[in-house]
């Protein structure tokens, strides 16, 4: 078992000090509009080319990555090399420089979307949509491979899909560079993403292209699962299980029926995930080119509906291309490095033997052999390819007298035929060599392959919805219909995945972000938003929606929701000198609480409103307010004895009463005495009150 890392061994996390990169020209040439990414090591923004009037990619080391001068210059080298490959599928790198001691490559921008998105998307994938998505990236690692490259990084994100369906790689040369760099100067650093770094560079920090194809077997094993084989909590024991774990067969974590009928995982598919993804390098395939085989032949089997045949999971086991019988030719192996001996392995050449299904559908393979012998789905043609017996050399006749006219006919039969072969060479090359690209338009898959077939040219699947075309059926070809194209070309097929639909999901009674946000999480967007009272809805939750749940409706469909603003308030009445139960009343209509208390008052009648808090102004339903109700004056009573008193005498002790005495004479020039009271002595009467005094 190979050891594990050091724990101070580390993944590079840099501070983004680059945001500010928006709206500086680079190097006077290039504006930077906006920022794209950010990653561990760059960052990438989409920049106008001022020279040029084009768009592009710009991605900008992030900074302490390219301080030193040594790294520059590795940095520069490495974007030399990558500008060198030239490929369908790369992502192009246009120039490269370095602004105010950053480094930076100009390269194409692709507008589309990534691998990372089509996976969060589709995963689990049909294995032969994951298979044609990946071919193109394999291609463009073995080129890669091929010229000594070696990319180090790739991951779903790198791998770059445009609007028009065509897959390109991206970031070639950059890890190169920043490996480089970390060897020299940095003990224990560890470049690549942990998700589907190779135990190699985990345990030992090199890599070859045994560490691309284990990336890429990574990325194929997710597509075609939906999750990542390798998981953890930290880096460091996803990095720990990729040294000492083998992955699982991808058909053992998905049990799906595809739309044709087909279900699960073939073994085949099977074994080229885990050959590719084995932990022990020595046993994947040696380069992305031996894996392109591979990947093309499990196409082209799922194309066929080949279940299972063991001579194919044994193909796809191989590490090393297909041998052939016959003589060999030296091929070279991985270029070496800079300055390093150049070494070559001697190979045979490929020879491609042609199969023939039993359904007659052509299927070729670069072995001599069907990819298995007892498989019903193939027979082998005789072998052309074989020695031949020598042929003796012709027979040279004398000359005889007659040669002069059989030189002239020789002559002029030589003169026809280069006139016949320079014409039939012009018609081949302006007319011959095209045809036309068939309707496809409206048919199943099958029925497109049929039609291409006799068309003589070959058809690629894309997908894709449509609100026109039924699920199954092509939508569009390109080149369209009636365009040219070359025999033997390839024209690519959107087929149709039926109306894209998002259920609407259920809001009420979901505080507003948190509704947005669920919205917008299935790719519909927010309505109209209507804000209203509601006496048992607290503020700020969903009442209702405009759309019933689980609705199917299309992408960024708008959803109107009613918001609650809690209960309404309640304008305040202000019920100083009515009667209390008027108060009550209203109180209990608008849910408000009301605390009373009780007071004397001498002008406000018993059982009236003295005074309310708040007098005025608004309340929310379930406020409160408090008031006072009168009790009446306060009462006293007349004083008995007064009858016989003096005038003096009687008024002090009524006065003492709290009454107010009023004198009355009976009798002009009486005595003064207290004859009759009024009101009556004993009687109840508030207190102030006069009484009045009847004097004789």
């Amino acid at each position: 078992m190979p050891p594990f890392p050091d724990p101070c061994r580390r993944f590079v996390l840099t501070t983004d000090r680059n945001s500010g990169l928006v709206g500086h020209v680079l190097d006077d040439r290039y504006e930077v509009v906006k920022k794209l990414a950010r990653g561990g090591m760059a960052t990438v923004y989409v920049a106008n080319d001022l020279r040029l009037s084009r768009t592009v990619a710009i991605k900008v080391m992030n900074d302490g990555l390219g301080d030193s001068d040594d790294f520059a210059a590795r940095f520069d080298t490495e974007a030399r090399a990558a500008a060198h490959l030239s490929h369908a599928n790369v992502v192009s790198v246009f120039d490269q420089g370095t602004d105010a001691g950053r480094p930076y490559i100009v390269m194409e921008y692709v507008q589309g979307f990534t691998l990372r998105q089509l996976i969060t998307r589709e995963a689990p994938m049909d294995p032969q949509r994951a298979i044609e998505l990946l071919e193109p990236v394999a291609s463009a690692l073995a080129a890669a491979h091929g010229a000594g490259l070696i990319h180090r990084d790739i991951k779903p994100e790198n791998v770059l899909i445009s609007d028009r369906g065509q897959v390109k790689v991206a970031d070639f040369g950059l890890a190169r560079a920043v490996t480089a760099q970390s060897n020299a100067a940095t003990t224990g650093l560890v470049i690549g993403t942990v998700s589907y770094i190779a135990p190699e560079l985990v345990t030992r920090g090199r890599a070859d292209a045994r560490s691309d194809v284990y990336s890429l077997g990574i990325v194929l094993y997710e597509m075609l699962t939906g999750r990542k084989p390798h998981q953890g909590e930290t880096p460091i024991q996803v990095a720990y299980s990729h040294v000492h774990n083998q992955i699982s067969a991808p058909s053992m974590e998905v049990s799906t029926t595809w739309r044709d009928g087909r279900g699960g995982i073939p073994p085949y598919v099977d074994a080229l995930v885990t050959t590719a993804a084995n932990r022990d390098r020595a046993n994947r395939p040696m380069d992305a080119g031996v894996l392109l085989g591979h990947l093309r032949a499990a196409k082209d089997a799922l194309a066929r509906g080949v279940v299972d045949d063991p001579a194919l999971v044994a193909r796809m086991r191989r590490t090393e291309p297909e041998p052939t019988d016959g003589a060999t030719t030296p091929v070279p192996t991985m270029p070496p490095r800079m300055g390093a001996e150049r070494r070559f392995t001697p190979v045979t050449p490929v020879s491609p033997t042609f199969d023939v299904s039993v359904d007659g559908a052509p299927f070729y393979s670069d072995g001599p052999l069907p990819y298995s012998p007892h498989s019903p789905h193939t027979r082998a043609l005789p072998d052309l390819t074989g020695p031949q017996s020598p042929v003796p050399p012709p027979r040279v006749a004398r000359p005889t007298a007659s040669a002069p006219r059989w030189k002239r006919l020789v002559s002029l039969l030589a003169v026809l035929a280069v006139l016949g072969c320079a014409g039939w060479g012009g018609w081949y090359l302006f007319e011959g060599r095209w045809t036309t690209a068939p309707a496809l338009a409206t048919l199943t898959q099958d029925e497109a392959v049929a039609l291409a077939v006799g068309s003589d040219v070959q058809v690629v699947f894309q997908q894709e919805f449509s609100e026109d075309v039924e699920a199954g059926k092509v939508i569009r070809t390109e080149p369209a219909e009636g365009d040219r194209v070359l025999r033997d070309g390839t024209i690519t097929a959107w087929m149709s995945r039926g109306p894209e639909r998002f259920d609407v999901p259920s809001v009420v009674e979901e505080p507003r972000a948190d509704a947005e946000q669920l919205i917008t999480g299935m790719s519909l967007s927010v309505g109209e938003v209507v804000e209203q009272y509601h006496d048992t809805v607290a503020s700020g939750i969903v009442i209702s929606q405009g759309t019933e749940p689980g609705t199917p409706v299309k992408r960024n469909t708008p959803i109107d929701i009613v918001v609650s603003k809690g209960p309404a308030p309640v304008a305040v009445t202000d019920f100083a000198g009515k009667p209390v139960a008027e108060l009550q009343a209203w109180a209990k209509e608008n849910a408000i609480k009301v605390t009373l208390g009780e007071a004397n008052h001498d002008t406000v009648p018993k059982g009236a409103v003295i005074s309310q808090d708040p007098r005025e102004g608004r309340l929310l339903r379930g406020g409160a307010l408090s008031a006072t109700v009168s009790k009446g004056p306060v009462m006293v009573t007349i004083p008995t004895g007064l009858r016989g008193m003096g005038a003096d005498q009687a008024a002090a002790k009524v006065r003492a009463a709290g009454l107010e005495p009023v004198f009355k004479r009976l009798v002009n020039g009486g005595f003064g005495m207290v004859l009759s009271v009024e009101p009556a002595e004993g009687a109840s009467v508030p207190k102030g009150s006069r009484v009045t005094l009847n004097l004789v």
